[in-house]
């Protein structure tokens, strides 16, 4: 055979075993993100929940008005303050100013 087809031959297979370790440590390092990343997706499947049933959110706020309009009053003042800081935070990551 070759000398030089043998020697692409030898760190082609070097740099397929290398690879194949590279590859085996990302996964280890994406372990952890993994759990993280469920819940986000948990947390987006639920709001893409409510997106399309909105009558539950209605529901839900006139229960609540209804039974105690005091605690009504405190929740919508604390999803007034998320809802800004959620929109400054979505004005800071997109970069507009």
């Amino acid at each position: 055979m070759n000398p030089k087809l043998l020697e692409l031959a030898t760190r082609h297979g070097a740099l397929k075993v290398r690879i194949e370790e590279q590859r085996r440590l990302l996964a280890q390092h994406v372990l952890p993100l993994e759990s993280a990343l469920d819940r986000g997706d948990k947390v987006l499947a639920g709001v893409d929940w409510l997106k399309h049933h909105p009558a539950a959110i209605a529901i839900a706020v006139t229960t609540v008005v209804v039974a105690r309009p005091k605690r009504a009053w405190r929740w919508a003042r604390r999803g007034f303050f998320l809802w800004r800081g959620w929109q400054a935070l979505r004005k800071s990551l997109s970069g507009a100013r």
